[in-house]
């Protein structure tokens, strides 16, 4: 009895389901098969089949599970008979998918999947070899079929001291062929007895329908309200984290990314856990906003100025479509695997991770107000997708989400609604507070934002004050450090005191005053400049003490003179070893003169974001007709043979072109490209012109010129065609 082939079957198919195929799975369309026995061949490698039971959720994988444990070929009566009577749908799916194909009225699947999916399809063992008699298994002793049931749900096989000597109960099941012997030691259950001793199906559990989602209740308004605060909260850190970078900019590892001493001092920057500061360094990375400079150093970019510039609606939504997009998994952050791995780095990426976020919030969009228990929406998405989900990539999600303003309480919100529909208007800047122009300067020495400040203020603020509680409203603190980092910046205690005047509802208060003029006086005493480096001081009692410091003993610090120390390491690393240690010293160049640094310090190479791994994504319509009519095309082509397509002269070329535009006929040409490969084309000759013809191609649908020189000969496309 002869069967139908994969590529037959795939041939017989319509356009419409041929598309379908496409679209279901986009990576057989790329590049597009010559003709149906390519697209056979590329559906049926393990490549692309390992993407296609990624594709699948848990009752699809299933019932393809149970498919391979029937012998082919199998109707679609068995199938459900042996598993649940919504199986008949969902054969029609994985037909769609081409994981199985039609053999008449029956199944058949093609050959590689039976060897992805096991020889123990769930927990099944091997036919038996000769024909069961199962009437025994009533009069089986109690023995036996406690064996039996140890056997039933998988693993089929078992272990004893010998086959010759099995024992009573095995020995009984032996000799009724409900065992049969694998080798010396080892009986396995046949898959003909476990069926029938599982009630005549093949599935322990029927999954046919995703579990439902559960979690506390929440109000949309209220939702709304908690996203607007986090993404209010996000932007700022973002916006803080490069400002900061821009003043103190942390150095990249050898292998790359940002060393745990450097998060650990963002993350007290930014007054959050060193996970959520290394996801916010991650979508800076993401959007080209930060990149690690020539030199080592981790500075914010150009592009970050520009990015400043944008309303808060567009630089959330630029944001979120980075997120969405990357193969790159913060969550990974800090977890060892051969070694620790840092934000910015090269070991972030994981495949898979894009469609799971994208399925995610589905889920939620699906499931408005509704804030999931972690349990129920994982199981949820396992269903979906049984073969890509990973418990812990679920919680990174959505505590992800939730920082991105994407959710509110757990539960999707407005915006993220809005966003995932295509809205014009995601109604964040309408729902944001206004931004406001003052400060309010407290006795402590503190100063009170009362809302979100102007880019120019909040820059300038961020420059001598640091950031010591957020929420409705900011509180700054002066210290020390921070006024030193404002002298650091060019500035004067003068123009610190004048600013903070001008941008203040409340006067300044003396110890603040006191406090700014102080540090003022003593910035620059001690001066830091290259030699690899040397110190000098005026004041020999500030040497001694720096020398004999127990905090400055790292520094390697060696006396030159009375006033002059030297030191093995980089002028950044000494400057950030004193200041740590609480002194306050200045850069100086070469003739002796203090250095500013620059306000704004950008870094000098341009953005270079990581790559992503990427995912293929469904095809546009218009793709999918274009491959499809090319397939059809090259099966034309396919049927006449290049052999049967004479080569011509130049002469005899153009007299048969002529002869067939007379006859408007159809005709394959051999055509030689610009290497002299020569392929067959399926066309329409329409006219000759200056040595060349126009033509329509099958393969496009579109006009298209040949060069009469190149076309090696002419032949009439098959009359069956």
């Amino acid at each position: 009895m002869s069967t139908t082939s994969f590529a037959d079957e795939l041939r017989a198919r319509d356009d419409a389901a041929i598309s379908e195929l496409f679209a279901l799975r986009p990576d057989l369309l790329t590049p597009v098969p010559t003709d149906l026995s390519a697209l056979a061949a590329r559906a049926n490698s393990v490549p692309s089949l390992i993407r296609a039971l990624e594709s699948l959720n848990k009752w699809q994988h299933d019932l393809l599970i149970a498919a391979s444990a029937i012998a082919e070929p199998f109707s679609a009566k068995e199938l459900v008979a042996l598993t649940h009577e919504s199986a008949e749908f969902a054969i029609g799916e994985l037909w769609s998918r081409a994981l199985l194909y039609k053999d008449g009225k029956n199944y058949r699947m093609p050959s590689n999947i039976r060897a992805m999916l096991g020889d123990e399809p769930m927990g099944l063992g091997p036919n038996s070899p000769i024909p069961v008699d199962l009437s025994p298994l009533k009069e089986a002793p109690k023995a036996s079929l406690d064996v039996l049931a140890r056997l039933v749900w998988g693993p089929p096989r078992g272990q004893i001291a010998s086959v010759k000597k099995p024992g009573p109960a095995i020995g009984w099941l032996l000799e009724n062929k409900l065992l049969i012997p694998f080798d010396s030691t080892t009986v396995l259950l046949p898959r003909e007895v476990a069926i029938h001793l599982r009630g005549g199906k093949i599935l322990r559990e029927i999954n046919n329908v995703a579990p439902a989602i559960a979690g506390s209740t929440r109000k949309q308004k209220d939702v709304d309200r908690a996203a607007i605060a986090n993404i209010s909260t996000f932007l700022r850190w973002i916006e803080e984290l490069a400002h900061n970078w821009s003043d103190e900019a942390p150095v990249a590892l050898r292998s790359g990314g940002l060393g745990v001493r450097d998060l650990k001092r963002s993350a007290e920057h930014l007054g959050v856990t060193e996970i959520c500061a290394g996801f916010v360094a991650e979508v800076l990375y993401l959007a080209g906003l930060v990149v690690i400079d020539t030199d080592d150093q981790i500075l914010p970019t150009h592009a970050f100025d520009l990015w400043m510039t944008k309303s808060s609606e567009e630089r959330w939504e630029g944001l979120c479509a980075l997120w969405l997009e990357t193969s790159r998994v913060s969550g990974l952050i800090g977890k060892s695997e051969s070694k620790n791995i840092a934000p910015l780095g090269p070991e972030m990426d994981r495949t898979g991770i894009a469609p799971l976020r994208k399925s995610l919030l589905n889920i939620l969009n699906a499931n408005r107000e509704i804030d999931p228990e972690l349990t129920s929406i994982s199981s949820h998405a396992q269903w979906l997708n049984p073969q890509r989900f990973n418990g812990e990539y679920i919680e990174w999600t959505l505590r992800e989400a939730e920082w991105l303003g994407l959710t509110g309480q757990g539960a999707i919100s407005s915006f993220g609604i809005s966003y995932f529909t295509g809205a014009e208007s995601l109604g964040i800047e309408a729902a944001l507070p206004k931004p406001v122009d003052h400060i309010l300067i407290q006795a402590d020495n503190s100063a009170i934002a009362p809302g979100p400040l102007t880019i120019e203020l909040a820059n300038s603020i961020g420059t001598i004050a640091d950031i010591e509680s957020r929420g409705g409203a900011t509180v700054y603190r002066f210290s020390e450090a921070s006024i030193r980092r404002g002298l650091d910046h060019g500035q004067t205690g003068d123009q610190i005191k004048d600013f903070l005047k001008r941008t203040s509802k409340t006067p300044m208060p003396q110890p603040l005053e006191y406090l700014i003029n102080d540090v003022a006086k003593r910035h620059g005493r001690l001066r830091v400049g290259h030699s690899a480096c040397y110190l000098r001081c005026e004041d020999e009692g500030l040497i001694q003490q720096i020398l004999h410091d127990k905090r400055t003993e790292d520094l390697r610090l060696r006396k030159l003179a009375p006033q002059v120390i030297i030191s093995e390491l980089d002028i950044n690393e000494v400057l950030l070893g004193l200041r740590e240690a609480g002194y306050l010293p200045a850069i100086e160049n070469a003739t002796g003169i203090l250095v500013s640094q620059p306000t704004i310090k950008r870094a000098k190479s341009r953005p270079r974001p990581p790559r992503v791994l990427s995912e293929i994504g469904k095809p546009s319509e218009i793709i999918i007709q274009s491959a499809v009519r090319v397939l059809r095309t090259g099966e034309k082509v396919t049927a006449h043979k290049p052999r049967e397509i004479p080569r011509t002269t130049a002469n005899e070329t153009l007299d048969l072109l002529h002869q067939y535009i007379e006859e408007q006929a159809t005709l394959t040409i051999g055509y030689a490209d610009t290497n002299g490969g020569v392929s067959n084309r399926l066309i329409d000759p329409i006219s000759i012109s200056l040595g060349t013809l126009l033509a329509k191609d099958h393969a496009t649908g579109e006009l298209a010129h040949f060069r009469i020189p190149r076309i090696t000969g002419v032949s009439p496309a098959p009359s069956a065609l």
